[in-house]
């Protein structure tokens, strides 16, 4: 299996770490479907690539990179917050600590269009998404606006070159669809 793009392998990776087979009661791959005997196919065989990929950048990327696209990518709840927290940790910026962590959480957990309360995603409440909520002292709005600005780039900064590093990972396995021009 190829990926198209690195994000898609990413986002399949860190995605395979939730999904289970409760939905369709299937506990045994299956085996024989209508190819060679002992050999894994379709869905299960893409489901093993997604989980080895998962297992491969989790190993060959920095403790840095890895905690960034988990962040910004993974659907593991606790896994998130956790990479979260971490980033709030390490993160550097003139910025109370609280609005530091809340810029950190709104990056990760954006908001997403449609009516709230509909949503099967991972949300936070709108109060979250205002920045006057994001500290107990007073700071000018351009000030603020200036904090998250810097945070969410420096973060997409840490995204890219996290990418950057799972293309090269990819790449070298022969996982990852090159471009014909």
């Amino acid at each position: 299996m190829t990926y198209r793009n690195v994000v898609s392998a990413v986002v399949r990776a860190l995605a395979a770490e939730t999904i289970n087979s409760a939905g369709g009661c299937d506990f045994e791959p299956k085996v024989q479907c209508a190819k060679q005997k002992g050999e894994i196919v379709g869905k299960e065989a893409a489901f093993l690539t997604d989980c080895w990929v998962f297992g491969r950048l989790h190993k060959a990327l920095s403790a840095a990179h890895w905690r960034v696209l988990v962040a910004k990518f993974s659907t593991h709840t606790e896994r998130k917050h956790a990479a979260i927290a971490e980033l709030t940790r390490v993160m550097r910026s003139p910025a109370p600590e609280r609005f530091l962590h809340c810029a950190v959480v709104t990056w990760a957990l954006p908001k997403l269009p449609g009516v709230d309360g509909k949503r099967s995603t991972n949300v936070l409440p709108a109060g979250w998404y205002e920045m006057d909520n994001w500290s107990n002292e007073p700071h000018p709005i351009k000030t603020q606006e200036r904090w998250r600005r810097d945070i969410r780039k420096t973060l997409e900064s840490s995204v890219d070159q996290a990418l950057v590093e799972a293309q090269h990972i990819l790449e070298h396995e022969g996982l990852v669809m090159s471009e014909v021009a």
